[in-house]
């Protein structure tokens, strides 16, 4: 079984898709922001949750022990979140696709050129700047009222309070940052060139072909 990357390339096809699985992990895990409410654990991601509080009986508050998405996107506590939650998401399709593609042409032959390659990286490059972006996003949400309960009152933009971030936000700011510098210089020499002597044989069957056909065509 031949592949169509180069050595460099296997280890690009690799790499891209211990990124990709980083990242898109690191989403979908509410992990992002710990912080503390009515004496429990409580921590975040960009659309999910662990530990909120209800209504018990005579109307006091107790902590439901669960993790959970919000139940729609309105439900997001900040316009900033949400914004986080669709460039974060673009961002992670957009590497795991790469990731895909770079795997099967590790499986096949002439999958992947030189120049199919580079335009990949670039793809990469597109995808761990939308996750960057969606983290920068992320600090401009900790002022909503919802997080602030959590962070002892005196959360605000870029200041956490009694809050601290989570190891998933480092994990996806990590592999944005990876897919960005490492990913999309690998995939400059991640293809291989096409090869001269299948090219020169293939001009030279397409001569011989319209030769032989000029000379039927002239023929009495």
């Amino acid at each position: 079984m031949r592949s169509s990357l180069t050595l460099v390339g296997t280890l690009w096809a690799f790499l891209s898709l211990v990124t990709a699985v980083a990242s898109s992990t690191s989403y979908f895990l509410p992990y992002w922001l710990f912080g503390s409410q009515l004496g429990k654990p409580v921590s975040f991601s960009t659309f999910r949750r662990c530990n909120y509080p209800v209504r018990g009986e005579g109307h006091s508050l107790i902590m439901v022990e669960e993790c959970g998405r919000y139940a729609s996107f309105s439900a997001i506590p900040s316009l900033a979140w949400q914004m986080c939650t669709v460039v974060t998401g673009a961002g992670c399709a957009l590497l795991l696709l790469v990731a895909l593609a770079a795997v099967l042409g590790c499986c096949m032959e002439e999958l992947i050129s030189r120049m199919m390659g580079r335009c990949m990286g670039a793809a990469q490059f597109v995808g761990g700047l939308l996750i960057s972006s969606g983290c920068a996003l992320y600090p401009l949400g900790w002022n909503s009222p919802e997080i602030m309960q959590t962070c002892g009152n005196v959360s605000n933009q870029f200041q956490l309070g009694t809050c601290r971030l989570g190891w998933a936000y480092y994990c996806a700011g990590g592999g944005a940052a990876a897919a960005m510098l490492i990913c999309t210089w690998l995939s400059c020499f991640a293809g291989r060139n096409p090869k001269p002597v299948m090219l020169a044989e293939s001009i030279m069957r397409n001569t011989n072909s319209y030769a032989m056909e000029l000379d039927h065509c002239l023929k009495p």
